[in-house]
């Protein structure tokens, strides 16, 4: 049983079997010395789901495929293979208008509220545009009301309107980027680590901005973060991804008091600890993070891992049912 194949009315996204490939070409002396092109296994077969209202958490390091999974959830890039569903549809037999209108229920807050964002437009009329692609504002006098409420939304007034993206710190840019989000009314928000370019002090009005529009807007968010800390305070569920595979799922209470993967061990007993006086973590890895250019058969981590036998290195493990909401990929646990 897939983690993905949870039936439940209140279903809102599931991924199962998704998975994106890119192919690297050659250089002229690689090609020269006879090597082959290799495939970098970005996001490689995930399966996860999410229900109406609730905040799934997707931790994981850089560069093991969480951006990746966002895009290709938004069709930003497309997949090599796997299904996404959105209120039971299948978001890649869409084509490009039948997409560009799901988009309404979708929505990405990126990383950088530096880059997010236009410098050449002004805050009216960047948050505008949605307005008028989708067909919710008739005319300027409504934008421009609505554009007010967006501001309103996420602590900006009507000072900002006619202001560019230079004038505002990083954390009023990333509210402009939420309220950006919200103009065109979505379901699902996917936030790409949108408090990781931040000061802590203001990731914390962020994270609680997010909370408190979830409430008011009945939202359900893909937050993804690769600080266990943000994950923790924010999720109701926690995926952990390591070099483009789920290892682990469940709830955030019980995977950050009991997790089961080693990998989750491993990321959990890494948090820096401020009691001098407590013991040194108990579970380390050994080694490199493993690469997903052309990956061995078998589990990603046997290499690193404390607990690896022999069928590690031979057969990949999938999501298993641990009952109670919790899916783990390990052979020995």
């Amino acid at each position: 049983m897939s983690e993905a194949a949870v039936n439940n009315d209140d279903m809102l996204l599931e991924v199962n079997g998704l998975t994106k490939h890119f192919m690297l070409k050659a250089d002229v002396y690689s090609k020269l010395a006879g090597e082959k092109a290799q495939t970098l296994k970005a996001v490689d077969g995930i399966d996860f789901h999410i229900h109406k209202g609730e905040v799934l958490g997707l931790v994981g390091e850089s560069g093991c495929g969480k951006s990746t999974t966002a895009r290709l959830i938004t069709r930003l890039i497309e997949p090599t293979s796997g299904e996404v569903s959105l209120k039971g549809e299948d978001l890649l037999a869409f084509n490009r208008d039948k997409m560009q209108d799901v988009r309404k229920e979708i929505q990405l807050v990126f990383q950088d509220p530096y880059s997010s964002l236009n410098p050449r437009k002004t805050i009216m009329q960047m948050l505008s545009r949605p307005l008028e692609i989708h067909g919710l504002a008739d005319n300027w006098k409504e934008k421009r009301e609505r554009v007010l409420e967006l501001l309103g939304y996420v602590g900006l007034g009507i000072e900002h309107i006619d202001r560019y993206p230079h004038e505002f710190s990083g954390g009023q840019r990333q509210r402009i980027a939420i309220a950006r989000a919200l103009s065109v009314n979505p379901e699902l928000v996917i936030g790409d680590e949108p408090v990781s370019a931040l000061d802590v002090s203001i990731q914390a009005q962020i994270l609680n901005l997010f909370r408190d529009l979830q409430e008011q807007f009945d939202l359900t968010y893909l937050f993804i973060a690769h600080d266990l800390s943000v994950i923790r305070h924010i999720s109701d569920r926690v995926a952990v991804m390591y070099v483009g595979k789920i290892v682990e799922t469940g709830t955030a209470a019980e995977l950050f008091s009991e997790p089961i993967h080693p990998y989750t061990k491993a990321l959990l007993a890494a948090v820096p600890e401020a009691d001098p006086t407590k013991a040194p973590p108990k579970l380390t890895l050994k080694g490199e993070v493993s690469t997903p250019i052309d990956p061995p058969p078998g589990c990603r981590l046997c290499s690193r891992c404390p607990i690896e036998t022999p069928i590690c290195s031979q057969e990949t493990p999938v999501l298993q049912d641990k009952g109670a909401g919790r899916f783990v990929a390990c052979h020995n646990v």
